[in-house]
């Protein structure tokens, strides 16, 4: 029978499991990745698994997200994750070296790989063939120490395109029509699977930037095939080696189809404060605004940056717009101070930032109160650009250097000639000798501690019969920026999860942390997509610190869904959505822990008498691992009995 790319990769990679949409499987991976503002965890939690060494093919400690050292805080823990990758065997990625998928689509990530990383926008190395997924941190400690990772097998939705981008029209925009077709819960339980004539038209930079936004929409993740352009990439960055061709079998199966004519797209925006509401530039015309930012880890390749600078060449931006670019990595930095492409941008007047996330994570970069921010990046949340009254539009590169000049937005119809996409040179630089590899033997390492650093906190098992409060009623499209808010004072405390736990949900309800520690137990009533967003697992981890058991929603994201199982939170699920307005903050539910069974159904007893209906989409194993007090517990009690 034929296979879908998708389905080609899993079958390569499966432990075990049923390849039926829906039924749980469980992969073998071949790398992971971590960044710093989840690593930490992450490593302290595959030191509690007692397991010497990594058991990947390669994994990647990058710091990129914590990178202003105000205070001891962050350098202690990049010096606690370089010296715990020293120990364990693997490698290391220092701050400005630039953004970990960045620099993983340049130095590591391989065709028709299995990547698991902490970073929701893992999925950017499906650009180039890859099947990379995005996880809490602890998910991917235990792909570290060798145990397989487990999904529901996804849906595979093939994205034909066809015809060839024109004009002002980029890769950004192909993702964000998607994103505008489908919503942020469109691509649950899904992988975007790219085929057709208009794929051999973009590069795997391009490529990258859509399977990056992907996360966007929910999905599992995204790839394009591995052709001639995937070799020409890898050739480039010296890797030709890498390459395997892996495209779909003719008379391939999809569970799903959507067709974009590229040659009709034309330049698009996402409005405040979600990526999926989304308008053409040319109706936003007039509208002023305050900021443009450029890089982040969808669009801070060598070709945005060089399309930004020859747009701007010669040219000024407007003197009450702030404009600030973040380039990918110090491979593209040089290439671009390589070809004098720095100068154009100085002297248009840019800031020029250090090679991490910076500003895409509130890192920096806050725009001016109640002002407008265009930035090239994935994510537009309320709040997350530090400023909490901005909105914050998401664009493409070429679209946002035009509004820096303009000052606001203009119709496209004005621009005149768009440059054309540019190429890589013929010689592109290496920075693979940045990179600390691990020594043979890391036995003899000492692994440094700073004071921000907590131990690991042991959870109790789940109770046969959960007495609760409803400590909170959120509604729909909570983000994991909602709950734990990013930015350079939170961030800084994700190794210390008591000290963090004090801003779970501060930006959205001051006296929630009062409320959760005075229940006896406490639970989450939410809308839908509760938990869309990043992959911080620390939006479970805090509030389980706090005494939160369950979740009850109308729908989940994937990710957080995943996280929640991880610390030991039950994820429930309104069976009438209508009983969402019965469940009030204060009210006290009673929940029948004892009678639930995977993927059934039971009912919550409330004060009053009555009672709602919950169902669960949980395997045998996750309930297990809820009982147990979270997969750490789990994985702990397995290995004692075997």
């Amino acid at each position: 029978m034929p296979l879908n790319q998708t389905q080609k990769i899993i079958k390569a990679h499966l432990v075990h499991g049923d390849m039926a949409p829906g039924a749980p499987i469980a992969l073998r991976i071949d790398q992971t990745l971590t960044q710093d503002a989840t690593g930490t965890m992450a490593y302290l939690q595959f030191e509690a698994m007692g397991v010497d060494r990594v058991r990947t093919d390669l994994s990647v400690s990058y710091v990129d997200h914590n990178t202003l050292q105000m205070g001891f805080r962050n350098a202690d823990d990049h010096r606690f994750l370089r010296t715990v990758a020293a120990r364990h065997g693997i490698v290391f990625s220092a701050p400005g070296n630039g953004i970990c998928h960045q620099l993983h689509l340049e130095n590591f990530a391989r065709p028709g790989a299995t990547l698991v990383g902490s970073d929701s926008h893992t999925p950017t190395a499906g650009g180039i063939g890859a099947l990379a997924m995005g996880a809490g941190g602890l998910s991917v400690a235990l792909s570290m120490a060798g145990e397989p990772y487990t999904i529901t097998m996804p849906k595979v939705v093939n994205v034909r395109l066809e015809g060839r981008l024109k004009g002002w029209a980029a890769a950004k925009d192909v993702i964000l029509h998607l994103l505008g077709l489908l919503t942020v819960k469109g691509g649950v339980g899904r992988v975007f699977e790219y085929t057709g004539p208009g794929v051999a038209t973009l590069s795997v930079p391009e490529r990258a930037t859509i399977t990056n936004m992907g996360a966007e929409l929910g999905a599992t993740t995204s790839i394009f095939p591995s052709d001639e352009s995937t070799r020409a990439f890898l050739a480039a960055m010296g890797r030709e080696a890498d390459w395997q061709p892996l495209a779909a079998d003719a008379g391939a199966v999809y569970d799903e189809e959507v067709v974009i004519d590229l040659s009709q797209l034309e330049p698009l925006v996402a409005t405040p404060h979600m990526p999926d509401r989304v308008v053409t530039v040319a109706s936003l015309a007039g509208l002023k605004v305050d900021q443009v930012a450029i890089g982040s880890c969808t669009n801070s390749s060598y070709a945005d940056l060089k399309s930004v600078a020859q747009v701007v060449a010669g040219r000024r931006v407007d003197s009450t717009t702030d404009c600030m670019i973040s380039p990918g990595s110090k491979q593209v930095l040089r290439m671009l101070a390589t070809e004098g492409l720095l100068e154009p941008l100085l002297d248009a007047g840019i800031r020029m930032l250090e090679c991490t996330c910076g500003p895409c994570i509130g890192m920096g970069g806050s725009p001016v109160s109640g002002g407008v921010s265009v930035r090239t990046f994935n994510r537009n949340f309320e709040g997350r650009s530090g400023t909490k009254d901005a909105g914050v539009y998401l664009a493409s590169p070429l679209t946002a250097a035009m509004v820096a000049l303009h000052g606001g937005f203009t119709d496209p119809a004005t621009w005149g000639e768009a440059p054309a996409v540019p190429e890589l040179p013929a010689d592109v630089p290496s920075i693979r000798h940045l990179f600390v590899f691990p020594p043979e033997d890391g036995s003899q390492v000492e692994v440094q501690r700073g004071p921000n650093i907590v131990a690991l906190q042991t959870f109790e098992g789940l109770p046969d019969r959960l007495d609760a409060e409803v400590v909170i009623r959120l509604g729909d499209d909570i983000t994991t920026d909602h709950i734990m808010p990013a930015g350079a004072e939170i961030t800084a405390l994700r190794s210390n999860v008591p000290a963090i736990s004090r801003h779970v949900f501060g930006r959205v309800d001051a006296d929630f942390v009062k409320r959760a520690e005075a229940a006896a137990n406490g639970v989450i009533v939410a809308g839908e997509n509760y938990g869309q967003g990043s992959s911080r697992e620390h939006a479970a981890l805090a509030p389980r610190h706090l005494g939160i058991r369950a979740v009850i929603a109308k729908s989940l994201a994937r990710i957080h869904r995943a996280n929640l199982v991880n610390f030991g939170i039950l994820p429930l699920i309104l069976v009438d959505k209508g009983d969402y307005e019965r469940l009030e903050q204060g009210g006290n539910v009673t929940i029948p822990v004892a009678d639930i069974i995977a993927g059934g159904e039971c009912a919550v007893a409330l004060a009053d008498g009555g009672s709602v209906r919950v169902r669960n989409d949980l395997t045998v194993d996750e309930l297990e691992i809820i009982r147990a007090g979270g997969l750490l517990n789990y994985v702990r009690n397995a290995r004692t009995r075997g």
